[in-house]
């Protein structure tokens, strides 16, 4: 069996879809797309039609670079309104562990965790352990006559889920799983170094800025701020009295976040709002993105240090600002040494603005792999191939549709 998954991201500024293939325990990417949208204002769907257009958009780019119909998709929420509650759970077993089982306990983890105004959007096992001894992550096919296990449970309001489920069902899409943007930054630049202490992830994104606390690879604690990179497009824009969209375009392609990878020979032409050309320096455009950046990082440590009293010993930073040239040393500076800009290491998709929905695959096998599931979101039958095809090489209610709500088949 191909198995192949899409993840999609609703971002502010943008629609990201990441298309991957597992393949001898190995992550391909098949393909990835970024589509610029209006509709969402701080993670909170304001156009339900410019949001579906972009989402078909980006679909339609995705199917004719692979060749490949695409139905199904894990879907991502931002870290608003987020609560992370512990479950506990035990159940009898009948001499081996096996999947249902692990399907039934998870569900059960989550009993009266849930208030009735608010739906699951994932639940992330801590630990389990074998008749009151054993502790294991994985106790599949373990002999046992007791299994216990304890959770995170993770929801959110059912407008939230409702609204996101229902654009995506609108735009043609089935949502197979959900997750938080935040889950798939961290899975993105998962490590064994960052899985055994506690850490933080950052997203600067374009309104606003994700945070996530975790403990032992384990989110526990969110906050999302409003401010973004359009704080530093805003800038730019004033500064040269230009129209914001020159300006996020100046900025991806000629600014550096540090003045010292910048140029004070280096200039750039453009036209202002009052039809007059300009030009405008590397170095001192540089000074106007890393003032505004360094803030966003000062406000990013500064909302770390309320989330948390405890050592804080990474903080891996992502988002399409932390591919700008020298980004990392301004990190560096406000943040300390504990700041690592994430680096994704998939051949063809080296962008961070791509994390959370790559991470958000991973995180997705992951829980096949704990449930012990095989599953694909393309069957063999449902593949057609083109010339430039890359692939050659229980419950009626809407949320029900939701594999990882329901835990089963």
């Amino acid at each position: 069996m191909r198995r192949i998954y899409t993840s999609i991201d609703l971002g502010s500024n943008a629609v990201k879809i990441v298309v991957c293939e597992l393949f001898h325990n190995k992550l391909n990417l098949l393909a990835a797309t970024s589509v610029k949208t209006g509709g969402i204002t701080k993670g909170v769907i304001t156009s339900k039609e410019e949001v579906i257009h972009a989402i078909k958009k980006g679909i339609n780019d995705i199917e004719e670079m692979i060749g490949v119909r695409i139905k199904k998709v894990i879907a991502a929420l931002p870290s608003q309104d987020i609560d992370y509650t512990m479950g506990i759970a035990t159940k009898h077993i009948d001499g081996v562990v096996r999947n249902n089982d692990i399907d039934e306990i998870l569900q059960a983890s989550t009993e009266g965790k849930i208030s009735a105004d608010r739906e699951l959007i994932t639940v992330i096992p801590v630990d389990f352990s074998i008749d009151g001894s054993i502790v294991v992550k994985d106790p599949k096919y373990q002999e046992a006559s007791l299994l216990k296990t304890r959770t995170i449970v993770v929801s959110t309001s059912n407008e939230r889920i409702y609204s996101l489920i229902e654009i995506l069902e609108e735009a043609g899409l089935e949502v197979v799983d959900l997750s938080l943007t935040t889950i798939g930054d961290y899975y993105c630049f998962k490590n064994k170094e960052n899985s055994s202490s506690i850490g933080a992830v950052v997203n600067i994104g374009y309104e606003t800025v994700n945070i996530a606390l975790y403990n032992k690879g384990l989110i526990y604690k969110s906050s999302v701020l409003n401010m973004g990179s359009r704080n530093i497009d805003n800038d730019i824009a004033y500064m040269y009295k230009i129209s914001l969209e020159d300006a996020s375009k100046i900025k991806e392609k000629f600014a550096c976040a540090n003045i010292e990878n910048a140029s004070q020979s280096d200039f750039v032409e453009c036209v202002n709002n009052e039809g007059k050309k300009i030009k405008i320096n590397q170095f001192e455009l540089s000074q106007v993105v890393m003032s505004r950046l360094e803030e966003i990082l000062e406000f990013s440590r500064k909302e770390l240090n309320t989330l948390t009293k405890s050592k804080v010993n990474y903080i891996i930073l992502t988002g399409g600002t932390s591919n700008m040239r020298g980004f990392s040393k301004v990190a560096e500076r406000v943040l300390g040494r504990i700041s690592i800009t994430g680096s994704i290491k998939i051949l063809g998709v080296r962008n961070n603005i791509y994390s959370s929905a790559l991470g958000n695959i991973v995180y997705f096998i992951n829980k096949l792999k704990i449930k012990g599931r095989d599953y694909t979101m393309i069957r063999e039958d449902e593949l057609y191939y083109s010339n430039r095809s890359i692939l050659d090489t229980s419950n009626d209610t809407m949320i029900g549709k939701v594999f990882g709500y329901f835990f089963g088949d």
